[in-house]
């Protein structure tokens, strides 16, 4: 009830030009806990009085304005359920995507996270019908160029190169580094899935339940995928059996390039 009400007052504002329902309440994997992600896509931002005027009717707690990643209000409605707001331009929320998809440009891992964001989304309102045409206009095959260029930058940042995590991680782990050997399992982690999901042609779903998505979905997954990935995450900081993660790290790398090789990519 709160959430149909407050996109309702939201939908009137004249700046609002398109609503989108994202995460799993866009899709069948949420129960009655799961957060909102409500995306309102803006000819320009509402004023924080404004918001907070509409927001104060559902909402029990309000953070306005975070701006850590996008710009949010983030709040718990009512009846106990958080929901995160992020307001968007279209055009420069296209303009990402378009970097992505028709220039083939990956990042650092999450390369398709927006793509993803976009084509599983589920519209609420569309007053322009701008956001349904950029819908159907990426709806199309994953391009064969983005998958080689994801899986090339990310693999060289897991394994071979100078900067490259597994190296990293061994220093750190050396050194008894702690935090170090935190961050870069972290980013090793980023890039292992960045070249899953290419590999599998499947846009990458965002940092949450990575392992679920990819087991669901992917067709091809190296050996002892999942296993490999338990034993690393129970041996990093157990001073017991922190000698085995070098061991991991090598296999994890060597089977998801055993994959790569067998597809030609």
């Amino acid at each position: 009830m709160y959430f149909e009400s407050l996109c309702k007052e939201l939908s009137a504002l004249k700046e609002i030009e398109g609503i989108a329902l994202g995460g799993s309440r866009a899709g069948e994997s949420f129960d009655q806990n799961s957060d909102y992600d409500l995306y309102l896509y803006v000819s320009s931002v509402p004023s924080e009085a404004i918001r907070k005027s509409i927001l104060q009717k559902y909402c029990s707690y309000m953070e306005i304005g975070n701006s850590f990643w996008e710009l949010e209000d983030d709040c718990t409605l009512k009846n106990g359920i958080d929901i995160d707001i992020l307001y968007r331009d279209i055009k420069t929320f296209e303009q990402g995507i378009e970097d992505v998809v028709v220039h083939a440009n990956s990042h650092n891992g999450y390369t398709t996270c927006m793509w993803h964001n976009l084509l599983n989304c589920k519209i609420l309102l569309d007053k322009t019908g701008e956001l349904t045409q950029l819908k159907e206009k990426y709806n199309i095959p994953y391009p064969a160029q983005l998958k080689k260029n994801i899986i090339d930058r990310n693999m060289r940042l897991l394994h071979g190169f100078l900067p490259s995590y597994e190296g990293q991680i061994n220093k750190a782990l050396k050194r008894g580094d702690k935090v170090a050997v935190n961050h870069r399992i972290a980013a090793f982690m980023e890039s292992y899935f960045d070249v899953i999901f290419a590999l599998n042609e499947m846009t990458h779903p965002g940092e949450k339940r990575e392992v679920l998505f990819a087991k669901k979905g992917a067709k091809k997954l190296p050996v002892n995928f999942e296993e490999n990935i338990d034993s690393l995450f129970s041996s990093i900081f157990d001073d017991s059996k922190k000698e085995n993660v070098p061991k991991l790290l090598a296999d994890i790398v060597e089977n998801i390039s055993c994959i790569i090789c067998s597809v030609n990519v």
